[in-house]
């Protein structure tokens, strides 16, 4: 499918539907309002956001504040500094004390391409996980991003969302129901189980169908739910497959592939798994996004060659 659009506008478009129903929610950016794309918001409802100024651990705060005195408090910036910078008010202020903010997390993985390892974010799966108390989403494509926004919104307590930060074309229709735990199986193949969570679901697709192709059948999973993940449902999806491969542009270590890795192992399920994702004790280099994801190994080729590797083993 195509209709390509940027998550951040898909974020902005529900905050001014949830606001227009009755919704008494307050954005909080720090100096991040060009980076939320968050223009037309402000223009709508004039004096509702809260700009912190560049000071994450306040963003954080004052986030927890809000929603404290009753209100929805969405916090809108850079993934890498939100996670990296506030991680002390995140887990203090936000999960330890269950407050109803929900955290945005743009431009995500390594969408800033050439401004390099300061700016990328590898590793906010991983932190989350670690802490408690809080649902971790990673939307894949428009649709999928805009129903789990509306389930976040309405849910009451704290909430991750990891936005990329380029368009992405749809990968579903008006049919798609988002469901807190579901994963989403794209296709269904007997072959390898390609996994995959946020904007690299888009490369086990294309891989998905450059291995038809070759005569190996692919099924494609998304995983746009990280926690909670209903973890029944991934495994029955993994096993119709000889081998597995996942994929992320986050670190190999606590992301998509960890929680593969996990589900197989505490399964007893022995069927291969290669994790592709920024190798363990690198950083993403500095580049444009296809540069960066044909040098870490995280674009459909390599997807492509570790799966046929896997296959072979198996034969």
């Amino acid at each position: 499918m195509s209709n390509s659009e940027h998550l951040a506008t898909v974020m902005v478009n529900a905050f001014i539907d949830a606001v227009e129903r009755g919704i008494d929610l307050v954005p909080v950016v720090a100096d991040s309002t060009s980076t939320a794309k968050i223009a037309p918001f402000m223009k709508q409802f004039p004096g509702r956001l809260v700009n912190v100024g560049i000071a994450e651990q306040t963003l954080v705060g004052a986030a927890a504040g809000l929603a404290i005195g009753g209100k929805v408090a969405v916090t809108c910036n850079a993934a890498p500094f939100l996670i990296s910078r506030a991680n002390e008010q995140i887990k203090v202020d936000i999960c330890y004390n269950n407050t109803n903010v929900k955290l945005f997390g743009l431009n995500s993985g390594a969408s800033y391409g050439p401004l390099a390892s300061t700016h990328h974010s590898i590793d906010d799966i991983s932190v989350l996980r670690g802490f408690g108390n809080i649902e971790i989403y990673a939307p894949a494509c428009p649709i999928e991003c805009r129903q789990i926004i509306d389930y976040a919104l309405e849910h009451v307590g704290p909430v991750y969302i990891r936005l990329d930060g380029k368009a992405l074309p749809e990968l579903h229709d008006e049919n798609y129901r988002f469901a807190p735990g579901n994963i989403d199986v794209l296709r269904e193949g007997k072959d390898v189980a390609l996994v995959a969570m946020g904007s690299t679901v888009h490369e086990i697709v294309e891989a998905a169908t450059q291995l038809a192709a070759q005569g190996i059948d692919a099924s494609v999973i998304s995983v746009p739910s990280i926690r909670p993940c209903n973890t029944s449902q991934l495994l029955a999806a993994l096993k119709t497959c000889k081998a597995i491969v996942s994929v992320e542009e986050h670190n190999v270590n606590g992301g998509v592939g960890s929680l593969v890795a996990e589900v197989l192992a505490e399964a007893g399920c022995g069927i291969p798994l290669r994790r592709l994702g920024i190798q363990d004790g690198q950083y993403a280099i500095a580049a444009d996004r296809a540069s960066t994801r044909a040098r870490h190994e995280i674009d459909a080729a390599a997807v492509i060659k570790n799966a046929r590797q896997l296959l072979l083993t198996r034969q």
